[in-house]
């Protein structure tokens, strides 16, 4: 018997830093690919596909992500039952925090969204081997004052040419921030955290491709004096000149901190 297809969005978080990023890829391990094996466990059946709102890179970790669920069997019957079983056979680094049925006028892809990204860093000292899936270490002296002045100049409407990796033609680098700033973490904690950790925050509707790493990399470069105020001013000016990137911020320090569907219920 066929079954209509069901439609389910699934809120999920992962630490990233053993996975290959989101997307399913051949021969390494990806979030995606550990998703859907557990997803065929649960089910007993592979007639399903799952596509994700934000597809993270390598060792970038997830607070809150979404995914939808495409199912062409039988609907879930038992929303937490099934919630219960998924965690219980997910790997330890990944957990689904919340599932609700939707329909085929929803697109993951295309829905409106929010999203929040946090870049976790300290300087000085080298940090606890243990801070290393979490947070970057600088240990070179910052002019965290000088940094946090210019975080705000990416706020609002640019292009945004000058921090995305490798745009083809066709990208659209012209983009809107809504807010980016870089103040004292207080969000996330851990005893072998250093007493002072920073993050970089920066919310906005849509971002290119490597563009709150390369945003990082800048500020950091501004930081220990490697590039002038003036220089990330120009950057944002005039996109047609281009500021070659030599160096981007290594992608464990970044998590999607969360991200909100509009005219949803986590909205």
């Amino acid at each position: 018997m066929r079954h209509p297809r069901t439609y389910y969005i699934i809120a999920l978080q992962y630490l990233g830093f053993r996975f290959h990023g989101w997307q399913k890829q051949p021969d390494v391990n990806t979030v995606q690919r550990m998703v859907d094996r557990t997803l065929a466990y649960v089910f007993q059946h592979k007639n399903f596909k799952t596509l994700a709102a934000s597809r993270t890179d390598a060792k970038v970790s997830a607070n809150k992500a979404f995914i939808e669920l495409f199912l062409d069997e039988a609907p879930i019957e038992d929303l937490n039952a099934f919630l219960k079983l998924f965690n219980k056979n997910l790997p330890q680094d990944i957990k689904a925090i919340s599932i609700e049925v939707t329909d085929d006028q929803f697109n993951i892809i295309q829905h409106p969204k929010v999203k929040e990204y946090l870049y976790l860093f300290s300087f000085g000292n080298k940090n606890h081997p243990f801070t290393a899936p979490f947070m970057v270490n600088f240990e070179d002296d910052l002019d965290i004052k000088l940094m946090q002045q210019a975080a705000k100049l990416f706020e609002g409407t640019h292009d945004f040419k000058n921090y995305c990796y490798k745009p083809t033609p066709t990208t659209i680098t012209k983009g809107s921030i809504i807010t980016c700033e870089i103040v004292l973490n207080d969000i996330y904690s851990a005893n072998f955290f250093p007493e002072n950790t920073y993050v970089l925050r920066v919310i906005g509707e849509g971002f290119k491709r490597n563009q709150v790493r390369l945003i990082m990399a800048r500020l950091f470069q501004l930081g220990r004096k490697e590039y002038e105020f003036s220089e990330i001013e120009a950057s944002l000016k005039y996109p047609d000149i281009e500021f070659p990137i030599t160096y981007i911020a290594p992608p464990s320090g970044l998590i999607l901190h969360d991200v909100k569907l509009k005219n949803l219920n986590n909205s």
